[in-house]
C-alpha cells in the first residue's frame, strides 16, 4: 500500500522502461540521447526519484512515442499541470483539496474505465448537487470547515462528473449495496431525487449499475468500498484505490489488481442484473 505520488512514480518509471526497451535502447544509450547521466535514467525507471514533465517529454521523443493519448497520460503521471494545452481544472481548488484527493481526481480524469463497489453512499460521479452537499457536509463536519470550503468541495464533486460526458466518456461500472439506496441522506426529498438520478444514469450507455440486495447476504465486498481505475493504451498503469477518512491508499501489484478484479466480478455475479437493478431502484423510489 502506497500513497498516490509514490504509485505514480513507480508506474511512470515502469512504463518508461518498457518504452525504452521497446525502442531497442539501453539505459546508457537513452541517457546519451537526452544528454543525461545513465544513473538519472535508472533512478527514474525504478521510481527512486521524481521526474519533471519536461524530462518525460524528452524521453518520449527519444523513444519515438507519438501516440497522443499515451503521451498525455504519462505527462499527467509526471505531474504536468497543463497537458495538450488543457489546464487541469482542479488546480483552481488546490487550497481546499487534500493532496490525496487531487491525486484521485487526476487519475479519474485520465482513466478510460472505473469499477467501483460502494457500500455506504452513491458514487460521487452519480450524485445530485443536494445529495453531494449533504454527504460532503457529513464527511467534513468533524473538521470544522467553513461554508465557503464546503461550497468548493461540492463544486469539485460535481465538476468531476464531466468525465461521464467527455469524448470518449469514462466507462463506469458500479455495484451498489442496497444500504446505499436505503440510507436517507439529506432528507426524503433529496433522497427521492437522488434515486431518480440513479435511474437516469443507469440508462446511459457508458454506465453499468448493479444493486447488491440485502437478500444476497454476506459478500466478498463486505470489508469496504474500493475503486479500480483502468487506463487506455496499457494495463500496467491500472490501480486500486481504497479510501479512508483522512487518506487514500493505492494498490498497484498485479496480485492486488487480480484479487480486486476477481472480487468485483464475483460481486457482479451475485448482484441483480442492470435491468433488474434499474427496476429495483425505481421501486425503492416509489416506496416499495
Amino acid at each position: 500500500m502506497q500513497n498516490g505520488p509514490a504509485v505514480r512514480r513507480r508506474k511512470l518509471g515502469a512504463e518508461l522502461r518498457t518504452l525504452r526497451t521497446g525502442a531497442g535502447l539501453t539505459s546508457g544509450e537513452a541517457a546519451r540521447l537526452v544528454g543525461w547521466h545513465q544513473s538519472k535514467v535508472s533512478r527514474i525507471e525504478t521510481g527512486a526519484s521524481g521526474v519533471k514533465p519536461a524530462d518525460v517529454r524528452l524521453l518520449l521523443d527519444a523513444y519515438g512515442v507519438t501516440e497522443g493519448q499515451l503521451r498525455e497520460l504519462l505527462m499527467v503521471l509526471a505531474g504536468s499541470d497543463d497537458v495538450g494545452g488543457r489546464h487541469h481544472w482542479w488546480h483552481a481548488y488546490r487550497g481546499v483539496l487534500p493532496p490525496a484527493y487531487r491525486d484521485f481526481i487526476s487519475l479519474e480524469s485520465q482513466a478510460s474505465a472505473m469499477r467501483t463497489l460502494e457500500t455506504s453512499v452513491v458514487p460521487g460521479l452519480l450524485q445530485t448537487p443536494e445529495y453531494a452537499r449533504a454527504v460532503t457536509r457529513a464527511a467534513v463536519g468533524g473538521f470544522g470547515d467553513a461554508g465557503e470550503r464546503l461550497d468548493a468541495l461540492v463544486e469539485v464533486r460535481l465538476a468531476r462528473q464531466d468525465v461521464l460526458r467527455s469524448d470518449p466518456p469514462l466507462e463506469l461500472s458500479a455495484v451498489l449495496d442496497e444500504a446505499v439506496l436505503r440510507r436517507e441522506v439529506g432528507g426524503p426529498e433529496v433522497m427521492a431525487r437522488q434515486l431518480e438520478r440513479l435511474v437516469e444514469a443507469a440508462r446511459l450507455p457508458q454506465v453499468r449499475l448493479q444493486v447488491l440486495p440485502f437478500a444476497a447476504g454476506a459478500h466478498i465486498g463486505i470489508t469496504g468500498p474500493f475503486v479500480i481505475f483502468s487506463f487506455p493504451s496499457t494495463s500496467d498503469l491500472d490501480v486500486v484505490v481504497l479510501d479512508h477518512l483522512t487518506s487514500s491508499l493505492y494498490l498497484e501489484r498485479k496480485e492486488d489488481l487480480m484479487a480486486y478484479s476477481e472480487a468485483f466480478n464475483t460481486l457482479r455475479i451475485h448482484a441483480l442484473s442492470p435491468e433488474e437493478s434499474l427496476d429495483y431502484i425505481a421501486g425503492i423510489g416509489d416506496g416499495a
